[in-house]
């Protein structure tokens, strides 16, 4: 499980600012978790907040298939079509949501376009599990 450490002399943050990782711990890397239904359709254009719920249940699907959760999640990205903070903060505040009390590192982006047809959203992560 990944130690998640504050650091009281940077500005508060809805996040901490690093993670630690034990040496015997297993790490798992997910692909960019994207707001795709199972047939493969992007869900909700145009809704920035919609889109982050979808990307937020694939990328738990994601980690269980590797044996792990959003509470062993070490680090995230968490990309965002748009050129308005306020998108960005929709988006933040879905996934900041999700994770409840656990709240990993995070790097929050900007980016002018994503892969598929209407995404507005993508979430990668790091997570460090207990080694079998």
């Amino acid at each position: 499980m990944p130690q998640l450490r504050h650091v009281s002399t940077l500005a508060d943050a809805d996040y901490a600012y690093v993670t630690t990782v034990e040496p015997s711990t297993r790490l798992v890397f997910t692909a960019g978790a994207c707001p795709l239904d199972a047939n493969g359709r992007t869900v909700a254009p145009g809704d920035h907040a919609a889109q982050a719920r979808q990307v937020m249940a694939n990328l738990e699907t994601a980690l269980a298939a590797a044996g792990a959760r959003l509470t062993d999640v070490a680090k995230t990205t968490v990309y965002v079509a748009s050129a308005h903070r306020s998108d960005l903060v929709t988006v933040w505040q879905v996934v900041r949501d999700t994770f409840d009390d656990h709240d990993p590192p995070s790097t929050l982006l900007g980016v002018a376009v994503l892969g598929y047809p209407d995404q507005l959203v993508e979430v990668e992560a790091v997570a460090a599990v207990a080694a079998a």
